[in-house]
């Protein structure tokens, strides 16, 4: 079994624009994918409009993973998310994740807090904005 991992989701994700959304979303996410981010749950199609959002509203940037843990079908790790805006602001956000791969290697759900390190106050939520 081929396993995802959270550096080449986001990349395919948020990234790469010429990706289709639902074509990154089905490498990476299992169609029954749920994901809570600093305490709000949003089942696949609730994500979809949140990265939807962010492709808008995101013109570059880079994930760097400083720990990454498998465990069977568990997943954890702590990833930077750096951002570059449209507007051409810059966020930096810390997240703390811990996930589980559905039998085929993708994700079936994923919790997290995030951390901003940089970027405006109205940036604070990126994380969930839609």
């Amino acid at each position: 079994m081929h396993r995802t991992d959270i550096a080449a989701a986001l990349t395919d994700l948020i990234f790469n624009p010429g990706l289709d959304l639902h074509e990154a979303a089905d490498r990476h996410f299992a169609p029954d994918y749920r994901q809570r981010t600093d305490g709000r749950w949003d089942d696949r199609d609730d994500f979809l409009e949140h990265i939807a959002h962010l492709r808008r509203v995101v013109v570059d940037g880079s994930v760097e993973v400083h720990d990454e843990l498998y465990d069977g079908v568990r997943y954890a790790d702590r990833h930077t998310v750096h951002i570059t805006k449209t507007d051409g602001s810059t966020v930096r956000t810390e997240v703390y994740l811990f996930g589980e791969f559905a039998p085929d290697g993708r994700f079936r759900r994923i919790e997290e807090v995030t951390l901003m390190l940089e970027g405006a106050e109205a940036d604070r939520n990126l994380g969930s904005a839609r």
